[in-house]
C-alpha cells in the first residue's frame, strides 16, 4: 500500500509518501508527481520519502527522474538516506561530465 498526500506550504508543493514504493505504487507516485508539477507554477517541488519503507528498483527509477525534473528528495532512516545520496551523486556525475551543465546547478 502507498499514501500519498499533497501540501502547499510556503511556496512549496510536499508530496508526502508513506508505505512501499514498489509494483503498481510507482506509476501512483509518478502521476501524483506528475499532477504536482502540472499545479506548481513557479513553486518548488519536494518529495518527502520519511514514511517509505521500501523501495523497488522501478521506484529508484522514478526517484532519479524526479530529482533529474528539480524535485527535492527528503528522506530518514539510513537505507532511504543512501538511496538519496546515491541519486543525487549519479545526478552530479552527469551534470560534470559532458561540459553543458545546466545553470544554476552546481
Amino acid at each position: 500500500m502507498l499514501r500519498i498526500t499533497t501540501e502547499k506550504k510556503k511556496g512549496k508543493v510536499v508530496l508526502t509518501v508513506e508505505g512501499r514504493l514498489a509494483g503498481p505504487w510507482v506509476g501512483t507516485l509518478e502521476q501524483s508527481w506528475r499532477d504536482a508539477r502540472a499545479g506548481a507554477g513557479n513553486e518548488k517541488l519536494s518529495v518527502n520519502l520519511c514514511g517509505v519503507s521500501f523501495i523497488d528498483p522501478a521506484g529508484r527509477t522514478l526517484l532519479k527522474e524526479i530529482h533529474h525534473q528539480g524535485g527535492q528528495l527528503v528522506a530518514e532512516g539510513c537505507l532511504n538516506q543512501a538511496i538519496i545520496r546515491e541519486i543525487g551523486a549519479e545526478s552530479g556525475k552527469k551534470r560534470g561530465d559532458g561540459g553543458e551543465g545546466e545553470p544554476g546547478n552546481g
